[in-house]
């Protein structure tokens, strides 16, 4: 059996690109590649520009205020990334769906993997689990996938570093 791809998978690939944004088509090819995607096509500088576009118009979605707010949001990216579910066995590692036309550039790829993944991963796990870190001065992009669907940081460094502050806060009290 094959799982699905998308959910998990692409929503920490979306947060990855977002923390850090690709520099050039070559980076971005091997982040995605990093992740598992198999790239059917050479990634050119417009691939970069179209995923950093994307990346844009996510980022509203996660730092959307309410859960109407970020299904709307997700919506609207469905709807503009939107193309008839397929079965495909294209690298030879089984068959799985692609919720994308074919033979389409990374830029548009990536467009309809985070569009899918968001909604699937916020339908699946819960509307709340994709957010900034609780750091004050961290602004990093995590999706929650722990047990309890209760994760505030995006590293246990934050974490602890946030833990002590307020430690030495109740201290000084």
């Amino acid at each position: 059996m094959h799982l699905n791809p998308y959910g998990e998978d692409a929503v920490n690939l979306a947060a990855d690109l977002a923390n850090r944004r690709p520099a050039s088509a070559e980076e971005l090819a091997d982040r995605c590649r990093s992740a598992g995607l198999v790239l059917e096509s050479p990634v050119t500088s417009q691939d970069v520009d179209r995923v950093c576009a994307v990346l844009d118009e996510w980022e509203k979605v996660v730092d959307a205020v309410d859960e109407h707010e970020r299904a709307d949001l997700v919506n609207r990216m469905l709807v503009a990334a939107a193309a008839y579910p397929r079965l495909t066995d294209h690298a030879g590692h089984g068959w799985h769906l692609h919720y994308r036309d074919d033979r389409q550039p990374l830029g548009s790829v990536l467009f309809s993997l985070i569009s899918v993944g968001t909604a699937l991963h916020l339908a699946g796990r819960g509307m709340h689990r994709l957010r900034r870190c609780a750091l004050a001065e961290c602004a990093t992009i995590f999706a929650d996938t722990s047990r309890t669907g209760r994760q505030r940081y995006c590293s246990p460094r934050c974490a602890n570093c946030d833990a002590v502050r307020r430690h030495r806060a109740r201290a000084t009290a």
